[in-house]
């Protein structure tokens, strides 16, 4: 069967490419050069989210899923969420506090350094899920509109891989173009989670003793977000709705943030990016 894909939709999977870049180069000007954040704690969330995110907790994942318990796990949407919602928050909370204890002990002075940390975490976050999903998209979606698929074909020599191809491609080509900017909207609300959290857990690394409970909390709303999104999106049929969910909990998390910001910090002259976007 042929099927094209919609010019407007490939216009905006590169547009959602770009914002891949866009989004933690804006993050790290600002941060930089508004607010006089340090450079390293943008490399080393950077770096934190690969090892911690896409090494440790990948691997773990794959070996728990691909065992029986996976199989369980996989086959119960509310078991998969907060499965996949611990995980995150356990690997990726957990490599922040390392960080702070260990990489940026000497940054700690600059409280916009958390957000910094988390410009790093949440933009190359989003330059990986943006620039890897939509490369893929649009490379697929020229091939379709050549009428040249043998490349995508060739792979799928048995019946159910060519139906999965079929079903992937008529995907592909019946989307809403305003579907693939969704992918932007989506990673915005990431990203503001993640300088959130960085907030959290940084004043849990800092300050220690009584503040110690931030980390665990982080740990919590982390799970709690991901989880509600993927359990959600398998009983609700509208995408915006399911997108107003995540962004009232990321509101929250923001809200939460600037107020222990607020608590912890004795510089108040410049608000932090994240104070800011809430006011």
């Amino acid at each position: 069967m042929a099927y094209h894909v919609p010019t407007l939709s490939i216009v905006f999977m590169a547009v959602a490419a770009l914002a891949g870049i866009a989004i933690p180069l804006a993050l790290f000007l600002v941060l930089r050069r508004r607010y006089g954040a340090d450079i390293k704690p943008f490399f080393v969330g950077s770096l934190v989210f690969i090892v911690f995110a896409l090494v440790l907790e990948g691997a773990i994942n794959y070996g728990i899923l691909h065992s029986a318990a996976g199989t369980a796990i996989m086959g119960n949407r509310w078991l998969y969420g907060l499965f996949g919602g611990l995980m995150a928050g356990l690997f990726e909370e957990t490599g922040r506090f390392a960080a702070f204890q260990t990489l940026l002990r000497k940054q700690r002075g600059n409280d916009h350094n958390a957000l910094m940390y988390g410009a790093g975490h949440g933009g190359f976050e989003a330059l990986y899920i943006l620039i890897l999903g939509m490369a893929s998209n649009l490379s697929v979606a020229l091939l379709v509109n050549s009428g040249n698929i043998e490349p995508l074909t060739a792979n799928a020599t048995t019946d159910a891989a060519r139906q999965a191809l079929e079903a992937s491609l008529a995907t592909l080509a019946g989307a809403s173009p305003a579907l693939f900017l969704m992918s932007i909207v989506e990673r915005l609300a990431a990203v503001t989670l993640h300088l959130s959290l960085s907030t959290l857990v940084w004043f849990a690394a800092k300050r220690g003793g009584r503040q110690l409970w931030l980390y665990p909390l982080a740990i919590l709303l982390h799970t709690l977000v991901n989880a509600v999104a993927v359990i959600m999106a398998g009983y609700v049929s509208n995408v915006w709705f399911v997108m107003a969910a995540i962004y009232l909990m990321c509101g929250a998390c923001a809200v939460l943030a600037v107020t222990v910001y607020r608590r912890h910090t004795a510089q108040q002259p410049n608000l932090p990016a994240v104070e800011a976007a809430v006011q």
